[in-house]
């Protein structure tokens, strides 16, 4: 696994504090938002199977970063690849962004959904009186496990086996929204190195 040092701060502890908590809010207010907004129990299932994916995608990045080498991507960064210097910057920072993307962003999503789940449960019981509430929420509660679970092993697979390709992929989408948005991510750790 690379060879990641660990370099947290009180800062940073506050930063996942709030940050998490801001996060959780505009999840659940999203969540709310559908299920309340929305009728339709197959859109809220879409709905749903949107957020566990983002969890699986996020457990990729985080499993991937904690695996990559920076050689290769110093190389390109050398050549002046686009997203090479990014990807420097997330391996640099392996720790956090581990922690944001399978801790922060994943609990996060695994507590949405389930809540979202419910919401979905009660759902299919208004427009079917006749099914049972517990057998309901077994079922739903187990689909959401087994989907969750089942995507994170296959992602996880894939974050092993190519993790160099997913943050290369990372680091294009950020040197990409750096560029429309001239937000640069990490620009102190870049200008040390």
């Amino acid at each position: 696994m690379g060879n990641h040092k660990s370099n947290l701060s009180k800062k940073y502890l506050i930063f996942v504090f709030f940050g998490s908590f801001i996060l959780a809010v505009l999840f659940s207010v999203a969540s709310e938002a559908l299920t309340r907004i929305v009728n339709s129990v197959l859109i809220s299932f879409i709905g749903l199977l949107t957020i566990i994916l983002i969890g699986i995608l996020a457990d990729i990045i985080g499993t991937a970063v904690t695996a990559a080498q920076e050689a290769p991507f110093h190389a390109k960064a050398a050549k002046r690849v686009s997203g090479a210097k990014e990807g420097v910057f997330l391996l640099r920072n392996a720790d956090k962004v581990a922690n944001i993307t399978n801790d922060v962003i994943g609990d996060i999503v695994n507590t949405v959904s389930g809540a979202l789940g419910i919401s979905i449960v009660v759902k299919i019981i208004m427009n079917n009186p006749g099914v049972d509430a517990a057998v309901a929420n077994i079922l739903i509660t187990a689909f959401i496990a087994s989907i969750t679970v089942s995507g994170k092993a296959l992602g996880k697979t894939v974050a092993l086996e190519r993790c160099n390709d997913v943050i290369f992929f990372v680091g294009r989408i950020l040197a990409y929204w750096e560029k429309l948005t001239g937000c640069s991510v990490g620009k102190k750790n870049r200008a040390r190195s």
